[in-house]
């Protein structure tokens, strides 16, 4: 029960979809309009990397497309293997190490419906097989029982922590993006999977500081580093330019840009236009505003911003169907008036336009632990179920004030790094799709993984070891505490990756917030494994001390 059954079954259907999408000729973007969806979601459901939890979905999906009756028959069919369900029953879910929130836990409204990794059985096999692995869960539970527990009493648990489990999906190397710092054209020398590109020299007003004379140069030259490395880039908007708002407030700046939008948005429309044209398939997405409801970054109206993105969205569209349109960015997601700000966007209009949505995830003090932001993506999510939308969340930066010249000591600081990646993982229930770090090239700031032109710092070379550890990886669990029978300030998660000879085995990453905790290896342990490169062979029987660097644990 390695879980083969589940992503063959999950990539039937997605072969299905994409050959009826194919057939339609509709764009993921028309496609992903018609049936209220993103174009995003949808291309993750057409390639396998996504698996819709709702038969309805699938139908509306189908009948865009023109599917007979036939068709939607077979989906239904492949649609119930992929998800474990059958004729009359709820979906058949395989016992973990993580169990649905009890009461008194937050659960998600839709998390009874999201079925495990479903491998159909008979009748009987599955009643066998569901009593051996009760009992496995018993077994696992009471060896996982900690011998000590040391946490730190000044650290409370963070709140958004639900414990959840899901159809095992890909771990997408995109999410362990990072902003560029930088206008050379040097890229990492660690191991990362997208760039954002601001603080790097391109904001508008340097592009297009005459109207309709643009330079290039450097966008060109981060361009050309990200293509020969091969990573997806995220180009951000923002800055506009003095002789497009003269009258309006300075941004943050040395470069005379405003704060504001342009006082006619025929030239923000001719900005974008000529800039997808001149990077082509260079640029993978568009953030398409930067804190959008920070006053230094942007201090007009909610409904000229939908304007502007509805306009924006249009020609990028147009011009490169295959790219991401991310909304612009919201910041200080700690407060209520974030909240309300991305309320009225979305009652304006604004999410319609685009593929993701834009959100700053950060900790409220730089030196908290980086699992307190799963409390703002908890709160986003539900502002989100308010406005009636369900995009893919991606994190794209930091804070206006991130402190400067005040590092983290190296150990914690190389911990956070790991653990700001992590904390993007856990948060993958709640649609959180993409991390960027803040910042790659800078070396003044808490959390450093790589000042340009220095060798990679210890948090640079954990989180690519981080990576190495999850290439190929499907993530199937996440759980924190009580809730996963594991210390209180113990966090876990659960994937199936691939061992020498392509099987996917079971593996597990744990660590602390604060503090340590022993627990047991648990079940069919083999080794674990350290950010260091180092490692040891365990069996059941050993314990695992927890500590705030994450360890790996491999199952088999």
């Amino acid at each position: 029960m390695d879980g083969l059954d589940g992503i063959r079954e999950t990539q039937e259907l997605a072969a299905l979809l994409e050959a009826l999408k194919r057939r339609s000729r509709l764009s993921y973007q028309e496609l992903g309009r018609r049936v209220f969806i993103s174009s995003s979601t949808l291309h993750r459901y057409c390639n396998g990397k996504g698996l819709p939890t709702d038969y309805g979905l699938v139908v509306r999906i189908a009948k865009e497309c023109g599917a007979d009756a036939d068709e939607l028959n077979t989906l239904l069919r492949c649609w119930k293997a992929a998800t474990g369900q059958e004729r009359g029953q709820g979906p058949t879910r395989e016992v973990g190490p993580t169990r649905e929130a009890g009461p008194g836990q937050e659960q998600r409204p839709d998390a009874g419906r999201t079925p495990d990794f479903g491998l159909r059985r008979p009748m009987g096999v599955r009643f066998v097989l569901a009593t051996v692995m009760a009992l496995a869960v018993l077994c696992t539970a009471a060896g996982s029982a900690p011998y000590e527990v040391a946490p730190s009493a000044a650290v409370p648990v963070p709140a958004g922590s639900a414990s959840w489990e899901q159809t095992p999906s890909p771990v997408d190397p995109e999410l362990f993006g990072v902003t560029m710092n930088s206008f050379s054209g040097a890229m990492p020398s660690f191991r990362t999977g997208a760039l954002r590109l601001w603080d790097s020299e391109t904001r508008w007003a340097q592009l297009e500081p005459v109207r309709r004379e643009y330079d290039w140069s450097t966008l060109d030259r981060l361009l050309d580093g990200a293509e020969r490395e091969g990573l997806p880039t995220l180009f951000v908007f923002g800055g506009t330019p003095a002789w497009a708002a003269p009258g309006a407030r300075k941004a943050a700046y040395p470069d005379g840009s405003r704060a504001a939008p342009p006082d006619d948005l025929d030239d923000w429309e001719a900005l974008v236009r000529a800039l997808v044209r001149h990077a082509g398939a260079r640029i993978d997405a568009y953030e398409l505003w930067v804190m959008a409801n920070h006053e230094h970054h942007y201090n007009g109206s909610v409904d000229t911003l939908v304007e502007m993105t509805r306009r924006a969205s249009r020609v990028i569209r147009e011009a490169d169907p295959d790219a991401t349109v991310v909304c612009p960015s919201i910041t200080e997601l700690w407060t209520a008036e974030a909240h309300e700000y991305l309320l009225r966007f979305a009652e304006s209009g604004g999410y319609q336009y685009c593929d993701a949505a834009g959100i700053k995830l950060y900790q409220r003090q730089f030196n908290d632990p980086p699992e307190t932001m799963l409390e703002a993506v908890r709160d986003v999510d539900r502002t989100f179920q308010r406005a009636g939308y369900h995009l893919p969340l991606w994190s794209t930066g930091t804070t206006q004030t991130v402190t400067l010249n005040d590092p983290l000591e190296e150990e914690r600081a190389a911990n956070h790094a790991v653990r700001f990646y992590l904390t993007g993982l856990y948060a993958r229930k709640r649609n959180l799709a993409r991390m960027y770090f803040y910042a790659w090239g800078n070396g003044n700031i808490p959390v450093v993984l790589q000042a340009e032109g220095q060798p990679p710092t210890k948090a640079g070379l954990f989180v690519a070891r981080l990576q190495q550890w999850l290439a190929r990886a499907y993530l199937r669990s996440c759980g924190h505490g009580l809730q996963i029978a594991l210390p209180e300030n113990v966090w876990q998660c659960e994937f199936l990756i691939p061992d020498e000879r392509g099987t996917l085995r079971t593996a597990r990453i744990r660590w602390t917030h604060a503090g340590t905790a022993d627990t047991r290896a648990g079940t069919g342990a083999r080794s674990i494994e350290y950010l260091d490169n180092s490692g040891r062979e365990v069996d059941h029987r050993d314990t695992v001390r927890v500590t705030e660097r994450p360890v790996l644990i491999r199952y088999g």
